[in-house]
Formats: C-alpha cells, sequence, structure tokens
C-alpha cells in the first residue's frame, strides 16, 4: 500500500480503507482475510490504517485524509485524530451499509483532501525505534514456519513477534504475508 512512498513526499491519503480484523465494518479485515486475527504495533492493537500511518510517520510522511467507512473513520481518528476522514458508508455488518450516493461521495473526498492539503501538512512525530510487532495467525502452520526466519520469536503457538525499525517491519510483514499466502492457500487481499 506504501510501495514507493519515500521521505522526499509531502503526504499520504488513503482512499477506500476498512476497519481492522474483529470490529465491525464493511469487509474488516488485516490483511489477509481470516487469516491474521490481530496485530499490535508496540502492544497497541493495528490494522492496515494504524500500520500505514506509522510506517508513512516513520517515513517523515504525515497522512492527511482517509477515506472508507464509519468503523475505518473511527479506528482512524483513534489512531491519529489530525487526520481528515470522509464516511462514505455507515457499516451495518461486515457484508452490509448503507452507501453515499456516489456523487455525493465524490465531492466529500474532494472537497476533504482539498482542505487537508491546503496547509501545509504537519511532519508526524516518529514512531520509537525499534518497534515490536506482534501478529496472531489463525494458523500454527503459518506461526512455526515464520519462526524460521532470524529475529521472529514466538509468543505462543500462533503468534509471532519480531522488533526492528519500523520502515524494515513492513516490509518484513510482506513477507510473512507470502509465507502465509503459500502455506495457507489464502491470498492477501491487497
Amino acid at each position: 500500500m506504501l510501495e514507493g512512498l519515500t521521505p522526499g513526499h509531502d503526504a499520504v491519503v488513503c482512499v477506500g480503507y476498512h476497519a481492522r480484523a474483529g470490529t465491525l465494518g464493511v469487509l474488516s479485515h488485516s490483511f489477509m482475510g481470516h487469516e491474521i486475527e490481530d496485530i499490535w504495533l508496540d502492544g497497541r492493537p493495528v490494522g492496515e490504517i494504524g500500520l500505514a500511518q506509522a510506517t508513512a510517520a516513520a517515513l517523515g510522511v504525515p497522512v492527511v485524509a482517509l477515506t472508507g467507512d464509519d468503523g475505518a473513520c473511527a479506528e482512524t481518528k483513534e489512531w491519529d485524530d489530525t487526520i481528515a476522514t470522509v464516511a462514505v458508508k455507515q457499516a451495518h455488518d461486515r457484508f452490509a451499509a448503507e452507501l453515499l450516493p456516489d456523487a455525493e461521495a465524490r465531492r466529500a473526498i474532494e472537497e476533504t483532501v482539498a482542505a487537508a492539503l491546503s496547509t501545509p501538512p504537519r511532519a508526524p512525530g516518529p514512531p520509537p525505534d525499534p518497534c515490536a510487532l506482534t501478529v496472531r495467525r489463525q494458523s500454527a502452520s503459518v506461526a512455526a514456519t515464520l519462526l524460521g526466519i532470524p529475529g521472529v520469536t514466538s509468543v505462543d503457538g500462533r503468534t509471532v513477534r519480531t522488533r526492528g525499525a519500523l520502515t524494515d517491519l513492513y516490509r518484513l510483514f510482506g513477507v510473512w504475508m507470502r509465507v502465509a499466502a503459500s502455506l495457507t492457500h489464502q491470498q492477501p487481499y491487497c
């Protein structure tokens, strides 16, 4: 999701995001459907929104706006309340929502992003270094296989942890997803 992001970028805008696994939201998940049950960054529950924001912050680039359902917008505000959000749907369930009309959603997104970019974005504070990334899997086999990667330790039979610079952890997490996909035949959603 952040491929190509460098410290030379001014801002990040996240479009079409969803809430993390285990929360109410349209298609709520964390990267891999049901395979990933939970993720923690330094002990704080995190999904795709928080991990993207923290990784962008590690590069010195602020996330200025995010669009998605109301669950994603609430999660964003819990993570960083300075990010402008646009809820384009209200979740009734994981598979049911009330959507804004297309023209209204587009207008709200355009206006919110323009407003967010109209003032110089504030530089985010850097995350701690090193950080701890912990992931609880549905499959004990995936967790056991990941233990073959240097620096990965077991928390319990389905949970693994590693520590490092956040930008390195983000890249390593991508490797973890590919290992999980090869073992479970479940591809990442993103």
